[in-house]
């Protein structure tokens, strides 16, 4: 899992990761509350690099408020959280 770029960011950012085996793979980004802002990824993947880019926006469209997010890859027994910066 690498840091997203640009950082800080807006409107957009971009998440790569990498995965060294086939594996159900979760990307999902939290407020520092630990809440569950946004799904990125939520599905099996093979072996490979992978970029997924997030808006700014929560799960259900509507945009984030300025603030540190943290965003956490888990896919096997991996696990990784980072953390990223919105400004408006």
């Amino acid at each position: 899992l690498d840091q997203n770029y640009p950082n800080p960011f807006n409107p957009m950012t971009n998440i790569r990761y990498d995965l060294a085996e086939t594996a159900n793979a979760s990307l999902v980004v939290y407020n520092m509350l630990g809440q569950q802002i946004r799904t990125l990824v939520n599905a099996s993947q093979d072996v490979g690099r992978y970029e997924v880019m997030w808006n700014g926006l929560d799960d259900s469209g509507q945009p984030v408020a300025t603030g540190i997010y943290i965003y956490q890859l888990q896919a096997g027994n991996y696990s990784k959280t980072i953390k990223m910066a919105y400004i408006k």
